[in-house]
């Protein structure tokens, strides 16, 4: 059985935060979701789906290279991906935000990492 990226709740919630962004508002929210690859050094942060194409989502992507940067995904190409064993990306079910997007993306700036 494979754990949905998203749960509806996440969905509704990342939309919500997509819809305010579209319309120019200046958001900083918690993360709503991490994912990250059991067998790997990659990480993801995320915080808003595009309402205009929800599979695009936005938030702090570390790809274990060094450079933990905020950007956008496609939820779609995530599924495919797989870790140095060949594990598929994960949602951590146990994740509980403690800052906001921002905030962890100046700490992975300065570490060269993303620390959740």
């Amino acid at each position: 059985m494979t754990t949905e990226f998203i749960t509806p709740a996440q969905r509704a919630l990342m939309l919500a935060y997509g819809a305010r962004s579209a319309l120019g508002e200046d958001i900083d929210p918690l993360p709503v979701v991490k994912l990250f690859t059991p067998d790997g050094a990659c990480t993801w942060l995320l915080t808003e789906l595009d309402p205009e194409d929800p599979d695009i989502a936005f938030g702090l992507c570390d790809l274990g290279r060094g450079f933990p940067e905020l950007g956008s995904v496609r939820i779609s190409e995530l599924q495919s991906v797989r870790g140095a064993l060949g594990l598929p990306i994960e949602r951590d079910l146990f994740f509980e935000p403690t800052r906001t997007l921002s905030q962890y993306a100046a700490e992975a700036a300065k570490a060269g990492v993303l620390y959740v």
